[in-house]
């Protein structure tokens, strides 16, 4: 390989991952909402999945069963977390294709 096609190389390194960073940030950012059965319980989190805010209907709530209370929080959590891992993997997936295997 010439050093000028090396120098070329690291320049384009550098500006990819300038954008990656641009663009990791931009999701960190994103605000994802999960939500379980008819809006009952509906749960906010950023892109670098920390929760923001967890509202739950009145009629969510059961004395008699909290169990489906629970499941209702994890279906909405789930949801909020596979939408954010499908637009990570649609946002930054393009940098790790194409990419040398090290």
């Amino acid at each position: 390989m010439m050093p000028g096609n090396m120098q070329g190389m690291m320049k384009k390194v550098q500006k990819m991952q300038k954008q990656m960073q641009k663009d990791q940030e931009e999701l960190n950012q994103t605000e994802f909402t999960g939500k379980a059965s008819n809006d009952e319980v509906v749960a906010k989190f950023t892109g670098d999945k920390k929760m923001t805010d967890l509202s739950i209907k009145e009629e969510a709530i059961d004395p008699d069963d909290p169990d489906m209370l629970q499941d209702l929080i994890i279906m909405a959590v789930n949801d909020a977390m596979d939408q954010i891992d499908q637009k990570t993997q649609s946002t930054l997936g393009k940098y790790s294709q194409g990419m040398p295997r090290m």
